[in-house]
């Protein structure tokens, strides 16, 4: 490709922009509708490294090349304000060429190298922005798989933008092919994937908590190595560098980097925590994590899901959880705390423990909550379950500090390992998230008992 030459009987190359390990990209001039886009040549030749013979060769080409066409359409029906727009997806001289929106920007990977790590309140307002856009793309089934600085655009204003959706799968860049071979850095790889595992909604989590760990302390979780197969491994076994720079965003960022799939948010938990986060409102620090499960859906079994997991602590008698987000000097609007609550005496002839409700930060689409559990007897409890009525069209979709069932509006939550006995007098708490519409933000009453 050269300057001025022609693609797809539209688009004009005016300039070369960039050239990485997936494509070169172009400034371009769309004749028919004159606009700038830009035009990413795919190189596909990592597909066809270790194939034993000419012919296999051009089949696998040909196969990747079908299915970089198919993914990058696929990709072309997002529409997000936090996405570069696909505008077309060409083939130019044989190879798959997208046509992308033309953002006049930076990679975030060109703003670290210049800057060094970011300040927290920077990197969660970015890490929000992205999130969202992410979470748009798993609401319609699009997975990222190469959520990383390079793919992370910036402009002079602070808009960020995620690109190259889907594309790292079609062209095997920071993933293992087929003979072996890593094309690109696995630096910002989940470890099921490192491992050898397919990409999916939880492994685009992780890495987005890989880049925004990069962001804050300049280099990503597992360091950087010029021997990919020793960073693989170390990807593989998941044991990242503890941050040091993060601050309010320690708690959240491990959060995402979760070493088991299950145990991460979704992309839309990630972005509300991020979100509130760029605000200016606190989040909760870092406590050391619990086993918890992921809902990973608005649909439910009457068998324990997983949920994910926030940064809960251990507490003592009187302690209590703090709340994903916390705005204690907001009043009368969305995100603002209330107090309202609900205390259950403990039924007769069973053994004593009380369990209050109490909602937390609300906003448009729903709202947090937290319900503390308090032995009211005289032995320590031993385990302990709680049942409630969810309100018609209140569906939890994140719970940290127990395994939850829902069966209709009825719902069932068990302690988790690390809070399964509660001291004389003591307290302990589990949080959540919940989808609710629109209204009020009853407090429903709790009934608790041991196991």
């Amino acid at each position: 490709m050269e300057p001025g030459e022609l693609v797809a009987g539209r688009y004009r190359l005016e300039s070369l922009v960039g050239r990485g390990a997936m494509g070169i990209v172009w400034l371009a001039k769309d004749e028919r509708l004159d606009r700038q886009v830009a035009v990413k040549q795919l190189l596909l030749e990592a597909a066809s490294v270790g194939s034993s013979g000419d012919a296999e060769s051009s089949a696998e080409a040909d196969e990747v090349t079908a299915r970089a066409m198919r993914e990058a359409r696929i990709a072309g029906r997002l529409r997000h304000p936090n996405a570069i727009a696909v505008h077309d997806v060409v083939e130019h001289d044989g190879r798959p060429c997208l046509v992308l929106e033309y953002l006049l920007s930076d990679s975030l990977a060109a703003v670290l190298a210049a800057r060094g790590g970011l300040p927290p309140q920077e990197v969660a307002g970015i890490g929000a922005q992205v999130a969202a856009a992410l979470a748009d793309a798993h609401a319609a089934g699009v997975v990222h798989r190469d959520v990383k600085p390079d793919n992370v655009l910036i402009t002079a204003d602070g808009t960020a933008k995620i690109t190259d959706f889907g594309i790292s799968r079609a062209t095997g860049d920071g993933t293992v092919t087929a003979a072996g071979i890593i094309a690109g850095t696995p630096a910002y790889l989940a470890p099921e994937v490192a491992g050898g595992g397919d990409a999916d909604f939880r492994s685009d989590v992780f890495s987005l908590g890989a880049t925004l760990y990069a962001a804050l302390e300049g280099s990503p979780p597992f360091g950087l190595d010029e021997n990919p197969i020793a960073l693989l491994h170390r990807v593989a076994a998941g044991e990242i560098t503890p941050p040091r720079r993060s601050g309010p965003l320690t708690g959240t960022l491990l959060w995402l980097l979760r070493r088991e799939p299950d145990e991460r948010p979704t992309m839309r938990a990630a972005h509300e925590v991020l979100a509130a986060a760029a605000a200016g409102r606190p989040v909760p620090e870092f406590q050391p994590p619990s086993p918890t499960l992921v809902l990973p859906t608005r649909r439910w079994s009457p068998r324990a899901v997983l949920a994910g997991v926030a940064a809960v602590a251990l507490v003592a008698a009187g302690g209590v959880l703090g709340l994903l987000i916390n705005d204690p000097e907001s009043t009368g609007t969305p995100g603002a705390a209330t107090t309202s609550t609900s205390d259950t005496p403990p039924p007769p002839d069973e053994p004593a423990c009380s369990a209050r409700f109490e909602v937390g930060n609300s906003w448009q689409a729903g709202y947090e909550a937290k319900v503390t559990i308090r032995n009211e007897g005289d032995e320590p409890l031993s385990g302990w379950s709680l049942t409630w009525p969810m309100p018609d069209g209140h569906e939890i979709n994140n719970m940290w500090g127990g395994t939850v069932e829902q069966d209709g509006n009825t719902v069932t939550v068990s302690n988790a390992d690390w809070n399964v006995t509660v001291p004389v007098s003591g307290t302990i708490s589990i949080g959540m998230t919940v989808d609710a519409p629109e209204g009020d933000r009853p407090s429903p009453t709790v009934r608790c008992q041991e196991k």
